[in-house]
């Protein structure tokens, strides 16, 4: 449905661009990552303004996981981020994962990092056995960083964004870290990852670029 859905956000990137000279806008449909693309080439609109939520749903079930394999708490848990595409090519970065304050990666084995990351990828088709989608998880995502901009609080979340050679990469929107507020995009953090991950989101990246150049 690629296509039917590029159309779509172009259309309603118009009918914004023509209604609202200055809007904060959220790209909430799948693809995220190609969606917001193609929404700030038709409109125009600064890559501050416009982002994608999505990334933010996979690090929180990432989060979850981990505390339901380890039986601790979620708030026990920081630093847990998923970034590049919504979709099969997403890396959790395990690296940055701080468990009770110790790095996850002294506690998660390579096995159990690949079961975890596997469940990520798939949460949503687990959802489907018991809904018909998952909507809860990303509503409560999107009202989290909506309630900050209205009321002029920050968040950091992975947010997919227009990278201007952030993490090495030019003309793909993925997720990332950032810190959003009352103005959008406050700022695009660039986390120390290592080079697992680094080639992993490369190739993320490459997916994601492949798919917005197949329109």
């Amino acid at each position: 449905m690629i296509r039917e859905q590029v159309k779509m956000i172009k259309e309603i990137g118009k009918k914004i661009k023509s209604n609202c000279k200055s809007p904060i806008v959220l790209i909430v449909s799948n693809p995220v990552d190609v969606l917001t693309y193609y929404f700030i080439k038709e409109t125009n609109f600064s890559r501050n303004k416009v982002f994608g939520i999505a990334s933010s749903l996979d690090s929180s079930r990432l989060r979850y996981l981990i505390s339901e394999k380890y039986g601790i708490k979620q708030s026990q848990i920081s630093e847990a981020y998923v970034l590049g595409e919504h979709g099969d090519s997403m890396v959790p970065i395990f690296s940055k994962v701080k468990i009770k304050g110790k790095n996850a990666i002294d506690i998660i084995s390579p096995k159990e990092k690949e079961a975890i990351t596997k469940k990520i990828k798939n949460y949503w088709k687990t959802l489907r056995n018991y809904k018909s989608r998952s909507q809860f998880g990303i509503s409560k995502n999107t009202f989290d960083v909506i309630d900050s901009i209205i009321h002029k609080k920050s968040i950091c979340i992975p947010a997919s964004v227009l990278l201007k050679g952030e993490y090495g990469e030019n003309e793909v929107c993925m997720g990332v870290p950032t810190i959003i507020d009352s103005q959008g995009i406050k700022e695009i953090k660039t986390l120390p990852i290592n080079n697992s991950e680094r080639e992993l989101l490369k190739k993320s990246a490459e997916t994601i670029r492949k798919n917005i150049l197949s329109i």
